[in-house]
């Protein structure tokens, strides 16, 4: 029997991890990333989704379709969204599941304007500064707190 639903949701100009300043992001590339989450999701037996998309509404719809799809927590990655998108906020305010932000660079240590969240009023945690494995910090805790 499968352990749950995760959809992890990457935001704009992630599809260019990898190359796009490798010494704040790093050099996995988000194939890299997406391909780990994966790895650990099968052996946990839980089903993963991961999507990115630079399209504000994109992101939105999908996380209005988890609301709908037995979709249990939401990894995201809002990116520069993070710091500017009300209307993710709101449709993550109307999820049930869990919530899990997530941020490869510490964001506190860089520009001003970047410490502000609005995904993090409704996040239920949130992972910064840890590259690549706060992705899987992140899936951990889901899958304990599906295990409960």
């Amino acid at each position: 029997m499968r352990q749950g639903k995760v959809l992890v949701l990457h935001g704009p100009n992630l599809n260019l991890l990898g190359s796009r300043q490798p010494e704040i992001y790093g050099y996995d590339t988000l194939e890299d990333v997406n391909n780990l989450l994966r790895e650990k999701a099968v052996m946990a037996g839980c089903d993963i989704t991961c999507l990115q998309s630079n399209h504000e509404g994109e992101l939105i719809d999908a996380i209005h379709a988890a609301r709908l799809d037995s979709t249990q927590a939401i990894i995201i990655n809002p990116a520069a969204y993070t710091h500017t998108s009300v209307a993710i906020l709101d449709a993550l305010n109307a999820f049930d599941g869990k919530v899990i932000e997530v941020h490869l660079s510490n964001v506190h240590k860089r520009e001003a304007f970047r410490h502000h969240s609005y995904v993090s009023l409704r996040a239920d945690g949130v992972i910064a500064g840890l590259g690549v494995q706060g992705y899987c910090a992140a899936l951990e805790a889901v899958l304990l707190s599906l295990a409960k």
